[in-house]
């Protein structure tokens, strides 16, 4: 059975940092592009970072350039999440997702920056 299981997320205060992970188990993790999604209490689902099958490729939504780093290690079926820099604007439930034959997503993290 397929499972993304995000561990890592917490209050933290502006400007600390967090690291997120998402353990996937039940699929071709390797063949699978990995993304993270955050969405915030009333309002919409926002993608935030995404990167390829072999670790190569990565894209940024704009307000986390610079900031978050996403990564993975397919040796570990698991994808992380480095965020720096937080603000309190980056408060949100953190999803991870596979896309590939099917889209599959985690259960969320709280991600909650303040002081």
């Amino acid at each position: 059975q397929v499972q993304l299981v995000e561990s890592g997320g917490g209050l933290v205060q502006p400007g600390g940092s967090l690291r997120l992970s998402c353990a996937a188990s039940g699929f071709t993790f390797n063949s699978y592009t990995m993304r993270w999604y955050r969405q915030a209490p009333g309002k919409e689902r926002d993608f935030v970072a995404r990167i390829g099958t072999v670790a190569g490729s990565t894209n940024y939504a704009d307000s986390v350039k610079g900031r978050f780093t996403i990564s993975r290690d397919n040796a570990k079926n698991t994808v992380y999440l480095q965020m720096n820099s937080l603000k309190p604007e980056d408060t949100a439930q953190y999803y991870c997702s596979a896309w590939g034959l099917r889209t599959y997503w985690g259960q969320g993290t709280q991600v909650t920056v303040s002081s």
